[in-house]
């Protein structure tokens, strides 16, 4: 795994748990709007080598509970050794994924390396190229590893990072009916890191448009909530 950042200690990334978070290189998708841009091109200088980290977490196993990998895309680069490993110091995984590897993502959680899946819904289907910025992006590979989360065999959340320029009521109209029966889904505002592909082109919606798409998705979830707002 190229470990590229190491956030020591979070609240935010993991919910219900301390946790470390892992930040990886490389990813397959070029979303107009990522705050973690220099990321995106592998490969990228890593910044602690796999046995720098296990030992980090082995002398952090009283304070964290667990580990949120993140990107960049981890199913970009060989993750089981390396997850295998971090079992093994009695932490929990969280994975975040753009879920673009249907067939990684099976295989991690059926081998039981990882406890929770955060994966990010983009779009509406109809927009999902766009907002990835992938011209030639194959939806039935998000549309599988959509639907093995729905099944229900490991904790999971959908989220997406809500993008004036990007986004429309129109999206919600198409996301909620596709992911209907989840568990848990968030809208995420999103916020300019001064890193994004895209400067200058985008902006945050505000709250009270927010609470409106959240309503929308609230009649085919579940559990519905915004991040990224203080109410």
């Amino acid at each position: 795994m190229n470990i590229c950042g190491l956030q020591k200690t979070t609240l935010l990334d993991y919910p219900g748990r301390v946790a470390a978070t892992l930040f990886t290189g490389g990813c397959n998708f070029r979303c107009p709007f990522c705050h973690n841009s220099e990321l995106l091109e592998g490969p990228v200088e890593a910044a602690y080598s796999e046995e720098e980290l296990i030992a980090f977490l082995r002398k952090r196993k009283g304070i964290l509970e667990g580990v949120c990998i993140t990107g960049g895309e981890l199913h970009c680069v060989p993750t089981w050794r390396i997850l295998s490993k971090i079992r093994e110091t009695g932490l929990a995984v969280k994975l975040d994924t753009n879920g673009y590897k249907p067939e990684v993502l099976k295989d991690l959680c059926q081998k039981g390396l990882v406890d929770y899946v955060a994966m990010d819904i983009k779009a509406s289907k109809e927009n999902y190229k766009k907002v990835a910025g992938v011209p030639d992006l194959k939806m039935e590979r998000v549309e599988e590893s959509v639907e093995f989360l729905l099944q229900g065999g490991i904790p999971y959340e959908f989220r997406t990072t809500v993008v004036r320029g990007l986004h429309t009521s129109r999206d919600f109209d198409g996301i909620g009916p596709w992911i209907q029966g989840c568990s848990q889904y968030y809208l995420q505002c999103f916020s300019d890191s001064g890193q994004i592909l895209a400067p200058g082109l985008y902006s945050a919606f505000t709250k009270d448009e927010m609470l409106g798409f959240a309503g929308q998705m609230r009649p085919f979830v579940k559990k519905t909530a915004l991040r990224g707002i203080d109410y």
